[in-house]
C-alpha cells in the first residue's frame, strides 16, 4: 500500500474570515429586520431574510470547520469529519432556496394590492447593508476559491450584496415615482437571482457528495499517466473523488512487471498524483502481472 499525505482542509485556514463576517452580518441583520418591519418594505424584508440565511450559514460553516478539525475518538470515521463542511454548504443551498421561494411568493401576492412603503429607511439601511456586505465579501473572497464551505458563505454574501443594491434602487424608485410597485418588482428580482446562485452551488455540493471525479481532473489522463510509469503494465480500479474542499482522494491498482521495483513505482505514482493532478491522498495497490480477480469488479 502507498499513501499520500494531505495538506489540511482549506476551510480551516479561513475560519477567522468566517468569524468576522458572522459578527458583522449578525449585527446588521437585527438592524435591517427592525427597519424592514417599520418601513413595510418587502425588498428590505427580503434582504433581511437573506441576511438571516447568511447568519445561519456562516454559523454552520464555523461549526463545521471546528468539527472538521477534531480527531475521531469513536474509531468509526476513518476519514475524519471533513465532510461536515460539505453538509454546511448544503444547508446554505437549502436556506437560499427557501428564502427565494418565500420572497417570490410574497412579491406575487402583493401584485394588484396597494402597499405603503417608506423609502427613507430603505435608502439608509440599504446603504449600510451594502457597506457591511462589501467588507464581508473582501474577507471571504480568497477563501471561496479554495473551500466549498467558504464559497457557500461567500455566495450568500454575494446575494445579499445584490439585495442591498436592490433595496437602494427600490427606495430611489419609490421616492422618485411614488409607486410602491417598484419595491415588489425589485424584491422579485432579488429572489430569482438568489435561487440561481443556490442552484449553481447545489450542483457543486452534490458532485462532492456523489463522489464525482473532482472538477479539473481528467480520470482518463490520470490513468494514462500512471500507466506510463516505468514498470507499470496496467491500471484498474481507479477512483477519484473529493473528501472536502482542498482534499482530493484517489485509489488505484497498479499491475507491474515481474522485475519492477515496487517501491519506486509507489513513490513515482504518489508524486505524480500529487504534483500533476492535485491528489493529496492516494491509496495505491501494486499487483504482479499474474494476479487475477480484483480487476473483475464493475465499480
Amino acid at each position: 500500500m502507498g499513501t499520500g499525505h494531505g495538506h489540511g482542509h482549506a476551510g480551516g485556514r479561513h475560519r477567522w474570515r468566517l468569524a468576522v463576517s458572522f459578527a458583522l452580518i449578525g449585527a446588521f441583520f437585527v438592524v435591517e429586520l427592525v427597519y424592514g418591519l417599520l418601513s413595510g418594505s418587502l425588498a428590505l424584508l427580503s434582504d433581511a431574510g437573506h441576511m438571516a440565511a447568511d447568519v445561519v450559514t456562516l454559523g454552520a460553516a464555523l461549526i463545521a470547520t471546528r468539527i472538521a478539525t477534531r480527531p475521531d475518538t469513536t474509531g468509526r470515521r476513518s476519514y475524519g469529519s471533513y465532510r461536515a463542511e460539505v453538509f454546511a454548504s448544503l444547508l446554505a443551498v437549502v436556506l437560499m432556496i427557501v428564502v427565494s421561494v418565500y420572497v417570490v411568493a410574497e412579491a406575487i401576492g402583493r401584485i394588484g394590492h396597494h402597499v405603503e412603503v417608506s423609502s427613507g429607511p430603505m435608502l439608509v439601511v440599504g446603504a449600510l447593508g451594502l457597506a457591511v456586505n462589501l467588507v464581508a465579501l473582501m474577507l471571504l473572497r480568497s477563501g471561496a476559491a479554495e473551500s466549498l464551505n467558504v464559497k457557500g458563505a461567500y455566495l450568500e454574501v454575494v446575494a445579499d450584496t445584490a439585495g442591498s443594491v436592490g433595496v437602494i434602487v427600490a427606495g430611489w424608485l419609490v421616492a422618485t415615482t411614488g409607486r410602491p410597485i417598484w419595491d415588489t418588482v425589485i424584491a422579485l428580482a432579488i429572489g430569482v437571482f438568489v435561487a440561481a446562485r443556490a442552484i449553481s452551488l447545489g450542483r457543486q455540493v452534490f458532485a462532492v457528495l456523489g463522489q464525482h471525479v473532482p472538477e479539473g481532473i481528467d480520470a482518463g489522463a490520470v490513468a494514462q499517466d500512471l500507466s506510463a510509469i516505468d514498470g507499470v503494465r496496467d491500471v484498474h480500479d481507479l477512483h477519484l473523488w473529493t473528501l472536502t474542499s482542498g482534499m482530493n482522494v484517489a485509489t488505484a491498482h497498479l499491475v507491474t512487471a515481474d522485475q519492477s521495483d515496487n517501491h519506486a513505482v509507489l513513490d513515482q505514482a504518489r508524486d505524480l498524483l500529487l504534483q500533476r493532478h492535485g491528489v493529496a491522498h492516494a491509496t495505491l495497490q501494486v499487483e504482479p502481472a499474474d494476479h487475477s480477480g480484483c480487476d473483475e469488479l464493475g465499480w
